[in-house]
């Protein structure tokens, strides 16, 4: 999607290492519990793999009702500690705060909705795109703010003079920020909060993922999504730097969990398709 101010984004993104892509709530919870000495293993051989992400990002991530962290990424990471042999654990903590837990080990590997960028690809290593993103715009139902034609017949959505919601840390942030400036734009520690501020019209909009966007709409009336993506992104696990025994057998997990229509199906279970 073409944006409004690209090359003022690239100097945000430049500046903003260890900002990350969902962001909010700092409980946390674990799926898995194991000993201590099984929390420090980070390659496969019945270890302990142990999962960093940030639960308010449904459905992707989220605490579900036996206070357990579920969702896709969730549900892909088991996935993964299967292939490998392992016993999977996971952390739930600020998005802000995952890389940092990956750089000090606290974490070994993080699924959390998490955009690949270049300015996170110096602090960590991806593997292989396992899902796409898309951010879009949480408008009121009478909101003025609509899609408008670019000069190349693309749309997009000027947000110019507006007051913008966004999770702090996320690329929604990162994005906004560039294209608008810091003093239009509003932080919240999650999602929620920053609906909830729409909802008490103390901002104008809220940049976020599409699939939260849809939830975050189902369960508040008078929102709706606007119809044109904000930005297209890259979803994929995220893993300390010099770790290669651990990255190169992530990645081929995923990949076998790809070909097989693993990773698939879990996607589908979550976000079913249309028609």
């Amino acid at each position: 999607m073409k944006k409004l101010s690209i090359a003022m984004l690239s100097m945000v993104l430049a500046g903003s290492m260890l900002l990350s892509a969902c962001g909010g709530n700092t409980q946390q919870t674990t799926d898995e519990t194991t000993d201590d000495a099984a929390q420090t293993e980070q390659t496969t051989d019945g270890g302990t793999l142990v999962m960093g992400t940030n639960a308010a990002f449904p459905p992707y991530e989220f605490v579900d009702e036996n206070n357990k962290v579920a969702g896709i990424d969730a549900e892909i990471a088991g996935a993964i500690a299967e292939k490998l042999g392992m016993t999977l654990e996971i952390k739930d903590m600020a998005f802000d705060s995952l890389i940092p837990a990956l750089s000090g080990g606290t974490v070994d590997i993080v699924l959390a909705g998490m955009t690949v960028t270049p300015d996170r690809e110096q602090n960590v290593d991806f593997t292989d795109s396992y899902a796409t993103g898309i951010q879009v715009v949480i408008v009121p139902e009478d909101s003025d703010i609509a899609p408008v034609e670019q000069e190349d017949g693309t749309m997009a959505v000027d947000l110019t003079g507006k007051t913008i919601g966004v999770q702090s840390g996320t690329t929604g942030d990162i994005y906004c920020t560039g294209d608008y400036g810091q003093e239009n734009v509003k932080q919240y520690d999650n999602g929620a909060l920053a609906v909830a501020a729409l909802v008490n019209g103390q901002i104008d909009c809220v940049v976020i993922d599409n699939e939260p966007a849809k939830n975050f709409v189902a369960a508040n009336s008078g929102l709706k999504i606007l119809d044109t993506e904000y930005i297209t992104e890259d979803y994929a696990a995220a893993i300390a730097k010099g770790n290669t025994e651990l990255y190169d057998q992530v990645n081929t997990a995923i990949q076998e969990l790809k070909d097989d229509g693993t990773i698939a199906s879990i996607i589908e279970k979550y976000i079913p398709s249309e028609g």
